[in-house]
């Protein structure tokens, strides 16, 4: 393996302008993993325009409390459409929780979408149908070629910021005015 790899498991990663696949146009990432065989993360920057959490639990048979349907639901990547993922904060203790860092982890058991239906889930998520993916070497190309720019994970930029912002905030979280940013790679 090169001893220059990097993991950028738990990162942010930017969508940079010249980017206009419209699965990622302005988006921001949340890398749930990064290794030499490939990564995965969901997209933090795309809402369904017809589903909603009710939808959701109402099609699985979880009991909703009051406000289910006002619980959004993300299109998290173009890869496994049909698929539930949760990317949430504490607690960890659910059935399918894989964790990114300490304070973050992907989960896709049943037991926390009933947590979730009922109220009593972790404080801080996002449930998303689908996740972004690459193939071993792909994200580091496409790097390479200016689509994407990674940064810090923030908590709130992910779970509390109206999801049209993420995008301009994550970059301005690490010195980018968006307004600059040029859609052609350099290489000095």
């Amino acid at each position: 393996m090169d001893q220059t790899w990097q993991s950028l498991k738990g990162q942010f990663l930017m969508a940079m302008p010249g980017l206009a696949d419209p699965n990622f146009y302005q988006s921001v990432t949340c890398l749930s993993e990064h290794n030499p065989k490939g990564a995965m993360g969901i997209v933090l920057t795309r809402v369904h325009p017809t589903v909603n959490g009710k939808m959701i639990f109402d099609e699985l048979q979880i009991p909703t409390a009051a406000g289910a349907e006002k619980i959004p639901i993300h299109i998290g990547g173009p890869v496994h459409m049909n698929e539930i993922f949760v990317l949430h904060g504490a607690p960890f203790t659910w059935e399918g929780s894989m964790m990114i860092t300490e304070e973050l982890a992907l989960s896709n058991s049943r037991d926390i979408l009933e947590a979730i239906s009922g109220g009593s889930g972790p404080r801080a998520f996002i449930i998303a149908l689908g996740c972004a993916g690459w193939g071993p070497g792909q994200l580091e190309s496409e790097i390479r070629s200016n689509s994407w720019i990674n940064g810090p994970y923030s908590e709130a930029i992910a779970f509390q910021m109206e999801v049209e912002r993420r995008w301009e905030a994550a970059l301005k979280g690490i010195g980018i005015d968006p307004a600059l940013l040029s859609d052609t790679a350099g290489h000095a």
